[in-house]
C-alpha cells in the first residue's frame, strides 16, 4: 500500500528558474517520510529508528518541474524492499495536492538504521521491520 503525505515548498525553495531546486526537492522528500518514520515510530514505542537512519542511496528523477504556488504536493510513498539491514522507498511527487494531479518527480532512497553510539550501521530490529510493513500496509 502507498503512504502520502503532503508537504508545502517555500519561496526559498524555488530556483533561478523559479522552480523547486534539486537540493530542496531533495528535503522535501525528507520532510514527507518524518511523519511516518520519526513521529509514528516513536507513537508505536520505537525510540531506536528515530535516533538514527541514513540515506545509502538516492535516485531522484524529474519529467517536470515543479513550480512554488503556494499549494501543498502529494508526496506517494511506497515500501519496495525490505532487507535485515536496509529498506527502500519509492516516491511520487504531485504536482498538486491531488492524486489526479500530475506525477513531476519520482525518486528512490535506501535508508539504513544507524547506531549512533557505535558509529556504524546495525540490523533492523523484528519490531521495527513489523512496523515498516505494516505502516506501509495500512496506508
Amino acid at each position: 500500500m502507498t503512504y502520502v503525505s503532503h508537504v508545502r515548498p517555500r519561496w526559498t525553495d524555488m530556483d533561478v528558474y523559479g522552480h523547486i531546486n534539486h537540493a530542496k526537492m531533495v528535503t522535501l522528500l525528507e520532510e514527507a517520510r518524518i511523519p511516518l518514520l520519526f513521529e509514528g515510530a516513536v507513537e508505536a514505542g520505537l525510540d531506536q529508528l528515530p535516533k538514527g537512519i541514513v540515506v545509502v542511496k538516492l535516485e531522484v528523477a524529474y519529467k517536470a518541474p515543479i513550480v512554488v504556488s503556494g499549494q501543498q504536493l502529494r508526496v506517494d510513498i511506497d515500501l519496495t524492499e525490505l532487507r535485515a539491514a536496509s529498506f527502500t522507498l519509492a516516491y511520487r511527487v504531485h504536482t498538486g495536492p491531488a492524486e489526479t494531479d500530475p506525477v513531476a518527480v519520482t525518486a528512490e532512497t535506501v535508508l539504513a538504521p544507524y547506531d549512533t553510539v557505535a558509529l556504524r550501521p546495525r540490523r533492523l530490529s523484528p519490531p521495527e521491520s513489523e512496523f515498516l510493513k505494516q505502516g506501509f500496509a495500512d496506508a
